[in-house]
């Protein structure tokens, strides 16, 4: 059993994660804002304060626990550059610092595929410094990139599918579109837990075909 700290346990992929994990038997602690604790799953022990102030989740972070850092904005798309600098940014630079300040055994953060696009630079960018925070507090990480997570609600990018599996065929378009390729939340979940159940098996980055594919997601 493990202790599993989440940050953005009320969030889409965070809810799932942390059902997830309590029936597999380990004990979550789910950190949320004030107001928010109705919407976290039964069995979860919560915590609330402010995610962008270390000192608020120092307290709360388990020594030689597992971070999982899921706090985001919520579907996010170029008009909401502001709001990563303002919400994605600090949040990670927040938990970074507690994480390191409170000893913690390893930190998984879910980032985004960072192969070159124009049309969600600034996303890519913001997922890159979080990344740059957690490498410079020298914390045992886990990075899982992924480009568009389908699922619930969020099925519209099936019906460029197709497009997609003729892209990867393409020797000028293969590496790109494999790059930026859909993922499901299920496959999301797998890497979720197979990082925090056996992180020493698992590479420090997680491209999206080790989402896909969990032999590929192995050392």
């Amino acid at each position: 059993m493990k202790t599993v700290f989440v940050t953005g346990a009320t969030g889409y992929m965070g809810t799932r994660l942390v059902r997830l994990l309590l029936q597999r038997g380990h004990r979550v602690i789910a950190f949320v804002r004030a107001g928010s604790e109705q919407k976290v799953p039964a069995g979860a022990e919560i915590v609330t304060g402010n995610p962008f102030e270390p000192g608020d989740l120092i307290p709360e972070m388990p020594r030689d626990g597992v971070i999982v850092q899921l706090l985001g904005v919520s579907h996010p798309s170029p008009k909401k550059k502001d709001l990563f600098y303002q919400i994605d940014l600090p949040s990670v630079q927040a938990s970074s610092e507690a994480a390191s300040r409170s000893g913690a055994a390893h930190f998984v953060y879910v980032s985004v595929a960072q192969e070159p696009t124009n049309i969600m630079k600034d996303y890519q960018a913001v997922r890159a410094e979080g990344e740059r925070c957690i490498l410079e507090k020298g914390l045992p990480h886990t990075f899982i990139r992924p480009w568009y997570v389908v699922g619930p609600g969020h099925w519209w990018p099936l019906l460029l599918w197709p497009l997609f599996k003729i892209l990867e065929r393409l020797p000028a378009t293969r590496r790109k579109a494999k790059a930026l390729a859909l993922v499901s939340i299920g496959q999301m979940l797998d890497t979720l837990v197979a990082t925090v159940e056996e992180p020493e098996k698992v590479k420090e980055i997680v491209e999206v075909e080790g989402i896909r594919d969990p032999v590929l997601r192995l050392r």
